[in-house]
C-alpha cells in the first residue's frame, strides 16, 4: 500500500523553474587535506576562478530566478581564501539574495574574522565536524589538533550571535560516534545538523562508506535526534524523507544491532523526548532544487555529481537550470532500476551523485538505499 504524504501548509516552490539552493565554489583553495574532499582542494587558487565582476554577475543571475530568491551558499575550498568574499556578500545582501557561508577552520578564522562574519548578515554559517573526539576528526581532516580548533570556532561563532550549522559526513570511521557528535553540538550551542552521506568521488573514492542497511539505520537515528531540539537535514540521502514519512505514520524503527546501539546511546545521553521531529523533508535532490557552480563558472547538478551542464560565462544560469535535458529528466523522476520503480521516486529519487559514482548512470538506482519498491499492481481483467 502506498502511503499518502501529509498535506503541507508551507508555500511551495516550483523546482522546475527555480532552485532552492545554489552552491558556489568561490575558490578551490583550502589549507586542509580532508580524506573525503569532493573537490580534491589545493593549497592555492586554480587558474580560471570567476573574477569579482563575474561573481557579482553570478549573484545577479541567482536573483534572476525571481522571488523567493534561491539561497546562495558560498563555499569552497575555503571561502575565506577569496579576497573579495565580503564584497560579494554585501552585493548579495543589497539585492536581497540570502547568503550562507561555509568556511574552513584554519588560522584565517581569527577572532576578528569571526566578528566580521557575525556582522556581515549571513543567514547561516556551516562548520564541518566529523568526529566526537580529536583522534577521529583529525584523522579525517588531515591536521593534528584540528578537532580542538573546530570546537573552539563553533563556540566563538555561537557566542558572536551567528547561527551555526554543523556539517558531518558519515563514513565507517565515525558512524559509531554520531550520538556523541550530537551531544557535543548541543553543548557548543549549535542546533542545525546537516549530515552528508558519503559519495565516493574526489578524495572520497578511497574512503570506506557504510552499508545500505547502516544508511537506513542512520536515517532512523537522525529522525530520533530531530526530536531533541535539532533541525536535521541530509545531503545525498534523499531516502531520509521516506524514513521520516514512515516514522510519522507510525512505522517502527529497524531492529538491527547498529540502530539499537545508536538508540541506546541516544537514550543514555539525551533521555526520552516527546517533542515533534524537526526533520526537513523538502523533495529536493541533485538537479531538482539544487545547483552547484564551480570556481571556474561550470554548472553541475550538485557538488558531488561531476557532470558539467554549461558555463555561466557563456550561458544563462536560468536557462541551464530550466532547459538542460539531464535536469529535466531528474526533475521528472525518469530513473532506471529500483529508483525508477519506486513509489517514492518523486519524494526521494535517490542520490543522483551516488548512482553516477556507482554505475556511470546519473539516472540509475542509488546503491545506498536498501528499500525494495512496492510491486506494481497487476492489470485488471
Amino acid at each position: 500500500m502506498i502511503r499518502q504524504a501529509p498535506v503541507s501548509t508551507r508555500p511551495t516552490v516550483d523546482y522546475r523553474q527555480r532552485p532552492m539552493l545554489v552552491f558556489w565554489e568561490t575558490t578551490r583553495a583550502c589549507l586542509l587535506a580532508c580524506r573525503h574532499c569532493r573537490a580534491s582542494a589545493t593549497s592555492a587558487a586554480l587558474p580560471g576562478e570567476l573574477t569579482s565582476a563575474e561573481g557579482h554577475a553570478l549573484i545577479d543571475q541567482v536573483a534572476g530566478f525571481g522571488r523567493p530568491y534561491p539561497i546562495l551558499v558560498l563555499t569552497g575550498g575555503d571561502c575565506l581564501l577569496r579576497p573579495d568574499l565580503f564584497d560579494l556578500v554585501d552585493h548579495a545582501q543589497s539585492i536581497g539574495v540570502p547568503v550562507c557561508l561555509s568556511p574552513s577552520v584554519t588560522p584565517r578564522l581569527t577572532p576578528d574574522m569571526v566578528d566580521r562574519i557575525a556582522a556581515c548578515g549571513a543567514k547561516v554559517v556551516s562548520i564541518s565536524l566529523d568526529g566526537s573526539r580529536g583522534q577521529t576528526h583529525d584523522r579525517i581532516r588531515g591536521i593534528p589538533g584540528h578537532f580542538d580548533q573546530t570546537v573552539a570556532a563553533i563556540r566563538a561563532l555561537v557566542a558572536a550571535g551567528v547561527t551555526v550549522q554543523i556539517n558531518t559526513t558519515v563514513m565507517r570511521a565515525n558512524a559509531t560516534e554520531l550520538v556523541d557528535i550530537a551531544a557535543l553540538m548541543k553543548e557548543a550551542g549549535a542546533h542545525i545538523w546537516e549530515v552528508f552521506f558519503l559519495v565516493q568521488t574526489g578524495r572520497g573514492v578511497g574512503t570506506d562508506a557504510i552499508s545500505a542497511q547502516e544508511h537506513e539505520d542512520v536515517c532512523h537515528f537522525l529522525y530520533d535526534i530531530s526530536r531533541h531540539g535539532f533541525t536535521v537535514r541530509t545531503v545525498e540521502a534523499p531516502f531520509f524523507r521516506r524514513v521520516v514519512r514512515d516514522r510519522r505514520a507510525g512505522e517502527p524503527a529497524p531492529d538491527t544491532p547498529f540502530y539499537r546501539d545508536l538508540s541506546q546511546r541516544l537514550e543514555l545521553l539525551f533521555g526520552p523526548s516527546h517533542a515533534p521531529a524537526r526533520a526537513q523533508t523538502a523533495p529536493t535532490r541533485d538537479g531538482k532544487g539544487i545547483l552547484f557552480i564551480s570556481h571556474d563558472g561550470e554548472v553541475y547538478p550538485a557538488g558531488f555529481l561531476p557532470l558539467g551542464l554549461g558555463n555561466i560565462r557563456t550561458r544563462s544560469l536560468r536557462r541551464i537550470y530550466r532547459d538542460h535535458h539531464l535536469l529535466r529528466a531528474i526533475r521528472a523522476a525518469r530513473f532506471n532500476g529500483r529508483c525508477g520503480q519506486c513509489e517514492y521516486s518523486d519524494l526521494c529519487g535517490g542520490s543522483r551523485a551516488r548512482a553516477y559514482a556507482a554505475s556511470g548512470d546519473p539516472l540509475g538506482e542509488d546503491p545506498a538505499c536498501p528499500y525494495l519498491p512496492e510491486p506494481a499492481p497487476a492489470p485488471a481483467g
